[in-house]
């Protein structure tokens, strides 16, 4: 059975199961809730997290301390599951950069809602772009042809790679409208959470089938990189931090904007200090 304990909150959506959906309003834009989860025998952080579908780096941002390889049997960790939305779409999908996460947005019966996977991203120097773009085709079983720069680096790769376990594009690909990029799954799980990739968005296998299965060619894909998110939820107003580079003043005005108190840049600092992503209450109603 497993050691989770939620923590206590007012209102707002529930928690979902791993993979579940989320209902939001434009007015309310939290989603989830923080727990806790305790450390059993020889688990990482890398397993926790992706028993509670979070990426390594989300672990390891709301657990600083916490050796991710060798934490004691016994700790309590925080399970990050609460999210404030860096942006909303009728039906489309947003990825931010910055937190490693994306966000699918759809309907049923006219009730909005949304469901987030974590994601791995581009490594320094190989950038995922920013921008709109759209799904223009969707492969199951995808063959990965490494491109000549992936070659020139590494000489053994083959022209290409069958499907199968070999395969760093996993079992599924979602072309996007910008050549050489797609959101796909993996054949290194620990890779979500982190910069590894050469551009391309990477998912958890289990991730990537449901996500796969659901949206269609033609879903809007727009590529953000938001460290600082803010949102609501029953009239409380949080601030959700990554690390990145960030504008005092621009942070300050967006508070003020979303109904928050007048805060100067020596009470904003140590809140963008911290930078553990998960979000922080600013004002109750």
């Amino acid at each position: 059975m497993l050691s989770l304990l939620f923590l206590p909150f007012l209102g707002g959506p529930l928690f979902a199961e791993r993979g579940g959906a989320y209902s939001y309003s434009l007015e309310d834009t939290v989603i989830g809730l923080e727990g806790t989860y305790v450390i059993r025998g020889d688990e990482t952080l890398l397993e926790v997290a992706r028993l509670f579908d979070l990426g390594y780096n989300e672990m390891v941002e709301a657990n600083p301390g916490i050796d991710p390889w060798v934490p004691p049997r016994g700790t309590v960790v925080r399970v990050p599951t609460m999210w404030v939305l860096p942006d909303v779409m009728e039906e489309g999908i947003v990825i931010n950069l910055a937190e490693m996460r994306l966000y699918y947005f759809f309907t049923v019966k006219g009730q909005r809602m949304v469901r987030t996977f974590p994601i791995g991203i581009g490594r320094k120097g190989l950038s995922t772009p920013l921008g709109m773009y759209r799904i223009v085709a969707k492969v199951k079983d995808p063959v990965w042809y490494p491109p000549e720069e992936a070659r020139r680096e590494d000489p053994t790769l083959p022209p290409y790679v069958p499907p199968g376990p070999g395969n760093p594009l996993g079992g599924y690909w979602l072309q996007l409208s910008i050549p050489g990029y797609g959101i796909h799954g993996t054949n290194k799980p620990w890779g979500i959470g982190r910069r590894v990739s050469r551009g391309c968005i990477r998912l958890y296998p289990e991730d990537i089938a449901w996500l796969f299965e659901h949206v269609r060619v033609g879903t809007k894909v727009k590529i953000v990189n938001k460290p600082v998110k803010i949102g609501q939820r029953d009239g409380r107003l949080y601030i959700e931090i990554h690390p990145g580079k960030v504008d005092l003043n621009e942070v300050i005005e967006s508070i003020k904007k979303a109904g928050g108190p007048a805060l100067k840049r020596e009470n904003l600092q140590p809140i963008l200090q911290e930078a553990d992503g998960v979000p922080f209450l600013l004002t109750s109603r």
